[in-house]
């Protein structure tokens, strides 16, 4: 599947990978982004709720009997089958060490879960209540007292504090850096009581998320085996989740099964999920391979991600003979912006011309209709797709965020009069840039130092020669990056594509040894202290999502303004204004994203009529038809 994976044409990740909770290592969500006030009936000073909203209602009461979008009926059993590319050798996506193995996570639970249809709230699921106060001083979880690890082992407050505890100590640098100074303490009360208690300097929105928001693993599983957050392991750590590690053969097969003795089957959120006894990922080297494999059968379900063969690669057999369906659904997540991403770190890239004249190479109208099949769009905005998104010219609102910024000297004036920022439009009758469009970029570079030589290449006054390596693991975009190469010598720069291996790719990512590399910018619809992960400077020198190392004051400004929003209309008129700043200090090139999620599948599974917006949920709510099976086995489908 991969969709998580940096090689990936279209968007990355899905809903429920993005509100994972899991703030740690390259491909995971911020444990951050789940910041959540707000909710029901208040006992004195303090309330206590069975959910937290920082705007508005919660959509499902405490009573409730399962969420509106599954099918509380569905049958248990049966196998899902996906793909994931690369290798692997870890079961710990926390650690920098290692490439950790897909899913890694399925078996983890939080104390607060969230749902695919309201993009604000969270709940009760390990608790079943919380109280704070107005003050939002502290927040008090009351833990279910029939939760379970899989070892059948209960689950305790002090399993709570434990892992609490050993994300700030053992978590990645660029996770703590953003929460060093959070918590004042935390307190263990009862075996199922447990109390957070915040600094004065926390952010409001952000406090019951972040408390609630940790993965909870077993206090003692982690002491008797000595196993490190901060290491590769050979194994998922031990929590309270409905799957378990069942088997795997590393670079090759892991699989998942569902825990016979799972604490939390019959609880509402649950009802209606968790439906497959297996979840089987297989490893190919390759996209081509893999989607080879999937025309053999290899595996069952295929989250397309190539507008080439979602175009014309569904011909084979199993299509014909209506044995794989294919479907179209729509993406109501905030549109993940794929980009190139310069490395601010290195000299050539540091001047906003050269950046900009760089760009303007990329033919993006004529790759989506010659190369995308017209599928995808661009991404104007870090949050397309969303009215988070800036357009026109700045509100009364966002000038007021924005003047003093340039007043000070830190934005250009013009942020104050243009219309946001949008990528230079091309022709799509040929990839070549028009010639206006390769005098202004000569232009750039011409004005950024950077001249042309008896040999048609850019150097600069030391003599060094303007080039760029853009790093890739994955073929896929070998028909989009070689165009792009082609366009660069036409001002003089030498471009080339270097293909490493999965393990390679991720560590120069890490170290910063690249120019140009992807990076899916995967917002929410609540951004708030998560923001300091992408994009502040005190995560640039070392963070898998400031991948560029961007460190720019008036964008620390701003990600402050919206950390500090009350409101949803300061919300968004404080993203509106970064994500305007975001655009005009240009470190990246803008790809695309898919407005809709392409799969195709062996016809042996069910899913609920009305998706929810906000997932597909495949491996969630969907279930196994063994009639369907049955026959797609009969006639030779299936292996």
């Amino acid at each position: 599947m991969n969709r998580q994976g940096p090689g990936h044409e279209a968007g990355l990740g899905s809903w429920a990978q993005r509100r994972r909770l899991a703030l740690a290592a390259p491909g995971v969500a911020a444990l951050l982004c789940l910041a959540l006030p707000g909710a029901a009936g208040a006992q004195g000073a303090v309330t206590i709720s069975h959910g937290y909203s920082n705007f508005g209602e919660l959509k499902y009461p405490a009573d409730f009997a399962h969420l509106d979008y599954v099918n509380p009926d569905a049958p248990k059993g049966g196998e899902i089958s996906i793909w994931s590319q690369g290798s692997f050798d870890s079961f710990n996506q926390y650690a920098r060490d290692g490439v950790p193995a897909a899913l890694n996570t399925i078996g983890s639970e939080a104390i607060l879960t969230t749902t695919a249809d309201d993009p604000y709230a969270a709940y009760c699921f390990l608790c079943t209540t919380l109280e704070y106060p107005e003050d939002l001083s502290f927040v008090t979880f009351n833990l279910r007292d029939d939760v379970t690890f899989s070892d059948g082992a209960p689950m305790t407050a002090e399993d709570v504090a434990f892992s609490f505890n050993l994300f700030l100590e053992q978590g990645i640098a660029e996770y703590r850096r953003i929460v060093e100074g959070f918590i004042d303490r935390v307190e263990v009360e009862t075996p199922h009581r447990i109390t957070f208690y915040f600094n004065d300097t926390a952010s409001l929105r952000d406090r019951v998320g972040f408390a609630g928001g940790t993965p909870v693993f077993s206090k003692a599983w982690f002491e008797t085996t000595g196993t490190r957050l901060d290491k590769a392991t050979q194994a998922p750590f031990m929590s309270t989740g409905a799957y378990v590690l069942d088997s795997f053969r590393f670079n090759s097969q892991v699989v998942y099964k569902r825990n016979p003795d799972y604490w939390g089957g019959d609880v509402p959120f649950n009802v209606g999920r968790n439906n497959f006894d297996r979840i089987r990922v297989e490893y190919f080297g390759d996209s081509d391979a893999a989607f080879e494999g999937f025309k053999a059968g290899d595996y069952t379900f295929r989250n397309e991600n190539s507008s080439q063969d979602w175009a014309t690669g569904y011909d084979f057999q199993a299509v014909t003979k209506g044995w794989v369906k294919r479907e179209e659904i729509p993406d109501g997540n905030v549109g993940t912006r794929l980009s190139w991403v310069f490395n601010l770190d290195r000299p050539n890239w540091q001047d906003a011309r050269v950046r900009d004249a760089i760009g303007m190479m990329f033919n993006y109208e004529w790759s989506k209709q010659t190369l995308q099949y017209g599928l995808y769009e661009r991404p104007v905005s870090f949050w397309s797709n969303t009215d988070l998104a800036a357009s026109g010219t700045p509100s009364e609102g966002e000038a007021a965020l924005l003047k003093p910024l340039v007043d000070e000297g830190l934005l250009d004036a013009a942020i104050l009069t243009d219309a946001a920022r949008a990528p230079l439009e091309h022709d799509a009758a040929a990839n070549r840039p028009s010639r206006r469009i390769i005098r202004e970029a000569a232009a750039l570079l011409d004005a950024a130092g950077w001249t042309t030589g008896s040999d048609g290449m850019r150097r600069n006054a030391q003599g060094q020669p303007l080039s760029l390596t853009i790093i890739q693991f994955s073929p896929i975009y070998d028909r989009f990056i070689n165009p792009f190469i082609e366009n660069l010598r036409l001002i003089g720069v030498e471009g080339k594509l270097e293909r490493v291996d999965t393990s390679q790719y991720v560590e120069r990512r890490r170290k910063g040894d690249f120019d140009l590399a992807n990076q899916g910018f995967d917002m929410d619809f609540e951004p708030s202290i998560g923001l300091e992960q992408w994009f502040a400077s005190k995560t640039a020198d070392d963070s898998s999502r400031n991948l560029m190392r961007l460190k720019n004051p008036a964008i620390d400004r701003l990600i402050g303004h919206v950390i500090a929003a009350k409101t949803l209309d300061e919300l968004k008129t404080s993203v509106h204004a970064l994500d305007r700043a975001l655009r005009a200090v240009g470190f990246d090139i803008p790809l695309w994203y898919n407005p809709v999620t392409w799969v195709a599948y062996y016809d042996i599974y069910g899913h609920p009529e009305n998706l929810p917006p906000l997932q597909v949920g495949e491996l969630d709510f969907w279930w196994y038809d063994a009639d369907k099976a049955a026959e797609l086995k009969a006639a030779g489908a299936l292996n």
